[in-house]
């Protein structure tokens, strides 16, 4: 139970501290609501609910990394900072893969409405 105590206060630290966290968590609710909304199908809620979990759990991991470079050191390091941008171009490619994947799945469902 203590572990379970520990990853929620990680939680409520990401959804405190960073910004990028909190956008990526609307966007999820949203994209909840469309699925909702749409009716879409075990499949599709399957590939969203997986694609979601790892942009989330991405950005989260990138959060860590970064705070684990500052802990060695806050001064401008070349090698700390390719670290980060490594850490956040992990994050980059999996939300643009959500999104491509959230336009294929959400697309036939907006087109039946126009």
């Amino acid at each position: 139970m203590l572990g379970f105590r520990h990853a929620i206060c990680g939680l409520q630290q990401m959804l405190r501290t960073e910004r990028n966290f909190k956008v990526q968590v609307v966007i999820f609710i949203a994209v909840v609501i469309c699925g909702f909304s749409f009716g879409i199908s075990a499949q599709e809620w399957t590939i969203l609910l997986l694609v979601s979990a790892l942009v989330l759990s991405l950005e989260i991991i990138n959060s860590a990394i970064e705070k684990l470079c500052d802990l060695y050191s806050t001064d401008y390091n070349e090698k700390i900072k390719i670290i980060k941008d490594i850490s956040a171009g992990a994050v980059f490619i999996t939300a643009l893969f959500a999104v491509l994947i959230g336009v294929i799945i959400f697309y036939p469902y907006l087109k039946a409405l126009f």
